[in-house]
């Protein structure tokens, strides 16, 4: 076959790869962000929601966020964020692009290394259809992971190009470009080995083994381990500042809560446990808790790591791929085969995606040796080939719809392991914002049951319980997390949240102000002690909170909703309204902030901009009765009577007994220049109602009430309640008020029918 026509099916099995790849993860451009992780990496993460800024280039190289060094990946999530925004489906096709790219990448390496196209495209097939490869590709989290493989094939890709032809410019291209991959996550520590592997099988630069395309270009095992330094010397600083960073973020688990011994065993076995899913692809889970194992259990999968070992070494002279395939395997898998024990899972998915690909090798190149060992036929393993990849992509395709969304996701885990904590912890929250309480209760309920001394959980179950109105119940849950962990601030907030709902507004206060000693920065506390400050009328030093919540996460609308709440109540409307549209920007949904906008526009008599905000907010919670009523009092003030009256009626189907819109409508019915609109027995009835829910002690609900009775005719019942409400008027101090009753109350005392008697007089 000539360059050309192979050139040609090289290109032709590429297109292939991508769009079988493609096909099969299409369903990720609906998907969701999960709870687990995407929202340290993306939706709670401001820094990458800023986009590519020189503030955010400096925070990604100079931070170790979230147990990791790497860079690369946050600015990858920045540049999404930049493009996209938040839209989740075009993060999961970034994924997916990168995904592809590796497979076509792989395919390329292992095609140039040993002119076996199909045996090359059988393992890039592999690599891209494996069911164990879903959580590195629909979890936008694992970015980190697709974008450091893309980096590791090109690092391969240009080895191979420089063992072709050495020279510094090559060798200094592929160091560069291993250096990337680091900078993306610390996965490549076992590139060195890899490479070595390389020279072994299928590059045969090694007297131990021929080059997979004949071509022998041997080197002393000295010079290839010197060759390597320069990429083992990158490995070091890359691997100190990993365990730093997990450590520093209390991921590394210490020796005295999980020991050498566990650890040792847990390994042996995930290594058997990971070829077993290999093999048989089923009942994967997003997360895995770890397992205590027997001695029989650990010796089973010892004696099986040590006889296929034995096979590979006993074969590697006959049959090298075993050899290289195997320790690939087995040697990247190293740094995360819980040795150094990061976080509390025995084992996970995302794990394999480097890892399987020396499996991939073992499997492509020892089907066929086998199969024209047993004499079969090509078709044979064309066939056997062909079943292997459909049932991979039968299964990725159910194994991907897994991770549309939270929800879907830990109802699958729970189903496929049992005493799952982070399972039930992360269903519960879903179920929490989803609004689903009652279920989430259970969630976490269930979690207690395994976890009795966390405190997150009984956090979580207070806010569940809280949510549900149990206020009692919830307070306990929050004292039993803080008795477990007193420090915990965020349970500090939440217990203050509870107790403000409860009106006792100076012990949330101090619960507030307790979550702040113990974490200074926690913006949502001085955000909900800014807002039970402004209950409390302290306005000043709501403002200070609010500023503080703001310089601490700039993006947050409640402290910018807030703030504009403070100011508003202060008098400063115009640095209110100010507020009140940052928090609309970041957050166009907020009823509250349109509804207070249109407030603060309608003070300043821009009614029709303020009509606007009261309809935008109705939008958004047709509902919402705080808008009805507001809107329906700028339809009044602007002679809009009918319309009006519509708008109190519906914010009293809402709010039946709710004295503002009660007077509203009683003094329309009662006063309107309008004959159709004025109904005297329903302005009685409604501010009869008034007077009973507010005790009309004030002038405005008396005078309401008066308007009323004159309206129905009851004159004297209007003179004896207008009598009152001056009254009330004068003794609330100077203002127009009792100047402009009195004047009504003339006309009710003009109005009442002459009756002969001493009660009359001139």
């Amino acid at each position: 076959m000539t360059e050309t026509s192979q050139w040609w099916r090289s290109v032709f099995i590429c297109l292939c790869l991508a769009v079988v790849t493609a096909a099969v993860y299409w369903p990720v451009r609906h998907f969701e962000f999960t709870n687990y992780d995407d929202d340290v990496y993306v939706t709670e993460n401001p820094h990458v929601q800023g986009g590519v800024t020189l503030r955010g280039v400096v925070w990604a190289f100079t931070t170790p966020h979230f147990n990791m060094w790497m860079p690369l990946t946050w600015l990858s999530c920045m540049l999404d964020c930049q493009l996209f925004g938040l839209n989740a489906g075009a993060h999961h096709l970034v994924n997916v692009l990168f995904h592809i790219a590796n497979t076509l990448l792989l395919f390329t390496v292992l095609n140039r290394m040993t002119a076996a196209q199909w045996r090359s495209a059988f393992v890039a097939a592999l690599f891209a259809l494996h069911p164990l490869h879903v959580e590195s590709v629909a979890w936008v989290a694992e970015r980190k992971d697709v974008l450091s493989t893309f980096f590791w094939m090109l690092t391969m890709l240009a080895y191979v190009h420089y063992v072709e032809q050495p020279n510094g410019g090559r060798y200094l291209l592929a160091l560069g470009l291993c250096a990337l991959g680091l900078m993306a996550k610390p996965m490549l520590v076992t590139l060195p080995f890899v490479l070595l592997l390389l020279d072994y099988w299928p590059l045969g630069r090694t007297r131990w083994a021929q080059s997979a395309i004949g071509v022998r270009k041997e080197r002393s095992l000295g010079y290839l381990l010197r060759e390597k330094l320069p990429f083992i010397a990158l490995m070091i600083p890359a691997s100190i500042v990993t365990y730093w960073a997990e450590q520093r973020g209390g991921l590394i688990v210490l020796l005295d809560s999980l020991p050498v011994g566990m650890r040792v065993v847990n390994a042996v076995v995930s290594y058997v446990r990971y070829l077993g899913k290999a093999f048989w692809p089923v009942g994967l889970a997003a997360f895995y808790p770890y397992r205590t194992w027997s001695l029989v259990v650990m010796c089973g999968a010892g004696a099986v790591l040590a006889g296929v070992s034995g096979a590979v070494i006993w074969r590697a002279r006959r049959q090298p791929y075993l050899f290289t395939g195997w320790l690939w395997y087995l040697g990247t898998l190293v740094p995360v085969i819980g040795l150094v024990q990061a976080g509390t899972q025995s084992m996970a998915d995302r794990y394999t995606y480097i890892p399987l690909v020396g499996l991939f090798i073992m499997v492509a190149w020892c089907l066929p040796h086998s199969l024209v060992e047993q004499r079969k036929p090509r078709m044979v393993a064309v066939a056997t080939a062909a079943a292997l990849l459909v049932s991979c992509a039968v299964l990725t395709g159910f194994q991907v719809r897994h991770w549309k969304n939270n929800e879907t996701l830990f109802r699958h885990v729970l189903n496929v392991t049992k005493d799952n904590h982070l399972a039930h912890e992360n269903l519960g929250r879903a179920l929490l914002d989803q609004g689903k309480f009652a279920e989430a209760t259970a969630e976490f309920a269930a979690l207690l049951r395994i976890k009795p001394d966390s405190a997150p959980a009984h956090n979580n179950l207070a806010n569940a319980l809280a949510a549900q109105g149990k206020a009692a119940e919830a307070i306990a849950e929050y004292q039993a997390a803080l008795r477990i962990k007193p420090d915990f601030a965020e349970a500090h907030n939440n217990l203050a949240g509870t107790i403000a709902g409860q009106g006792k507004l100076a012990e949330a206060t101090a619960e507030y102000q307790a979550a702040l000693r113990i974490k200074p920065d926690l913006a949502e506390a001085h955000n909900n002690l800014a807002n039970t400050l402004i209950r409390q009328g302290r306005l000043a030093e709501a403002v200070a909170e609010c500023q503080a919540a703001l310089r601490i996460k700039p993006d947050l609308a409640e402290a910018h909703y807030n703030l504009g709440n403070a100011l508003a109540s202060e008098g400063k409307v115009a640095e209110a309204i100010a507020e009140y549209r940052a928090s609309l920007r970041i957050k166009p949904d907020n009823v509250g902030a349109h509804n207070n906008l249109g407030a603060a526009l309608a003070s300043q008599d821009k009614v029709a901009e303020a009509m606007g905000e009261y309809a935008a907010a109705l939008r958004i919670k047709p509902d919402y009765a705080d808008a009805h009523y507001n809107l329906g009092v700028a339809l009044a003030n602007q002679g809009r009577i009918a319309e009006a009256t519509t708008e109190y009626r519906e914010t009293l189907r809402l709010r039946p007994d709710w004295p503002p819109a009660l007077g509203g409508l009683a003094w329309i019915l009662a006063t309107s220049s309008n004959e159709s609109v004025r109904n005297g027995g329903e302005a009685v009835q409604l501010a009869e109602r008034l007077c009973a829910v507010s005790g009309c002690q004030e002038a405005d609900g008396l005078d309401v009430l008066a308007a009323a009775y004159a309206e129905a005719g009851r004159f004297d019942d209007a003179v004896r309640v207008a009598q009152r409400a001056v009254e009330a008027a004068t003794a609330a101090g100077p203002g127009d008020l009792a100047g402009q009753i009195q004047e009504r109350l003339k006309l009710y005392r003009a109005s009442r029918p002459y009756r002969a008697g001493p009660e009359q007089s001139p």
